[in-house]
C-alpha cells in the first residue's frame, strides 16, 4: 500500500512512524514552515475543553509512552490560580483520577529552589516534554521525504483518491493523509471537503543558556516555562497560550519577546536572562477549537489537524493508522475518535 502524508510536522511524523511499522510504503511531503517548530512541547492532559477532550489528551500521554521515542517525563507545577480556586482545581483533577499532588511552599522550594515561590501549587506527575525538532526528526528517521515540493491538490478517480498533484506532476498513492496544519483547508478544498479554521498566531521565545536548572514545566499566571537539557529556557510569547484567543491588536514580535523576558526575570530572580530567539507561526486550530482527524471525502483520503499537536500526535497517529490500514478500532478507540471527524462541519456555516 502506497501512502502519502502531506505535512512533515509532529502529526505527520508520528503517523509516518506508525505506518512504517505496518510495512506500508510511506512518503512524507514536507512543505515546511509549520507550527511544530514554534511549539512549546508540553505533553499534558491538564488543559482540556470538555471531558471527551480530556480523555483524548490522557490517551495521548499513554500513546507517547508506547511510541518509544526519547522524551522527558518531568511533571508540571501549576499555579495559574490562587487560594480557594487552586484547591478547587486540584479537587476537580482528583475526581477525574488524574495523577495530581497538592504542593505547599516547603515542598515547592525543594522541587524548584530557583523559582519565586507562589506558596502553593499543583503537581501533575504524569506530564512531560517532547522537544519538537528532535522528536519530529526521530520519528521521521528511515521514512522517505520529499521537501520543497508544492502540493497543488488531491487527485481522485471514481470517488477514490489516486494521489496528489504537485508542481512537478502527479504522485500516485492508495492513501493520502492531509496533515499540513493551516495549509490543510486549501488542499481539502480541491476535493470539495470543508475544514473551517480559526486564524490564530503563536510564538515561542528562547533565552540564552542559563546556569539555573528547572526540573518541571512551570504553569504560572504569567505563562508557561520550561528548560531543555542544554540549559535554554523556553516560554510562549502569549500568557496562557493553551487557551484559544484572537488578538485583534497583535503586537510586534520583538515587543512580545521583551515582555516575555520581563515575566521570566520576575519568576527567576536569581539569574540574569536575555532572549536569543523568537519563533512565530500560525496555529492550526479548527473552528470549534477541537481536533479533526479521520476519513475525509473521497475513499482513501484522511485528515489530521489539531492545536496541541505535540500532546495528541501519538494517539491520533495510532487511531488513524488503524483506519488507514482498514483495521477495526477497538471499542475504547472508537469511543475516543467518534467526536473528532470532519463531517461535524458539513452542514454548519461559520
Amino acid at each position: 500500500m502506497k501512502v502519502i502524508i502531506i505535512g512533515g510536522g509532529i502529526i505527520g511524523a508520528a503517523l509516518a512512524q506508525n505506518l512504517k511499522l505496518t510495512n506500508a510504503d510511506v512518503t512524507v511531503i514536507d512543505i515546511g514552515g509549520g507550527a511544530t517548530i514554534a511549539s512549546f512541547g508540553w505533553l499534558n492532559a491538564s488543559f482540556f475543553l470538555n471531558h471527551d477532550h480530556f480523555k483524548l489528551r490522557l490517551a495521548g500521554l499513554d500513546a507517547w509512552r508506547r511510541l518509544g521515542v526519547p522524551l522527558t517525563w518531568s511533571g508540571a507545577l501549576c499555579w495559574e490560580k490562587k487560594g480557594k480556586a487552586l484547591e478547587e482545581q486540584f479537587q476537580s483533577f482528583v475526581k477525574l483520577g488524574y495523577h495530581t499532588e497538592f504542593i505547599d511552599e516547603k515542598s515547592f522550594l525543594e522541587l524548584e529552589p530557583h523559582v519565586c515561590s507562589p506558596g502553593q501549587a499543583i503537581r501533575f506527575g504524569s506530564e512531560g516534554v517532547a522537544e519538537p525538532r528532535e522528536t519530529t526528526q526521530a520519528l521521521l528517521r528511515g521514512v522517505k521525504r520529499l521537501r520543497g515540493i508544492e502540493v497543488l491538490g488531491i487527485t481522485t478517480k471514481a470517488g477514490h483518491v489516486t494521489g496528489v498533484d504537485t508542481v512537478q506532476g502527479q504522485i500516485l498513492a492508495d492513501r493520502v493523509i492531509v496533515a499540513s496544519g493551516t495549509g490543510s483547508p486549501s488542499l481539502l478544498k480541491s476535493v470539495d471537503v470543508k475544514l473551517p479554521m480559526q486564524h490564530n498566531s503563536g510564538g515561542i521565545m528562547r533565552t540564552a543558556r542559563s546556569p539555573v536548572r528547572l526540573s518541571h514545566v512551570l504553569v504560572t499566571p504569567e505563562g508557561e516555562v520550561r528548560q531543555d537539557k542544554d540549559g535554554f529556557i523556553w516560554t510562549p510569547t502569549k500568557v496562557q497560550h493553551q487557551k484559544i484567543t484572537i488578538d485583534k491588536n497583535e503586537k510586534k514580535l520583538e515587543l512580545l519577546a521583551d515582555e516575555a523576558i520581563i515575566r521570566l526575570r520576575k519568576l527567576l530572580p536569581t539569574t540574569k536572562l536575555i532572549w536569543e530567539e523568537l519563533i512565530s507561526s500560525s496555529r492550526p486550530i479548527p473552528k470549534d477549537g477541537l481536533p479533526v482527524f479521520g476519513p475525509a471525502g473521497p475513499e482513501g483520503l484522511f485528515v489530521a489537524v489539531t492545536h496541541s499537536g505535540m500532546t495528541l500526535a501519538a494517539v491520533i497517529a495510532e487511531l488513524l493508522c488503524s483506519q488507514i490500514c482498514d483495521r477495526k478500532l477497538s471499542d475504547d478507540q472508537a469511543n475516543i475518535a467518534v467526536s473528532y471527524g470532519i463531517n461535524r462541519f458539513k452542514n454548519k456555516s461559520f
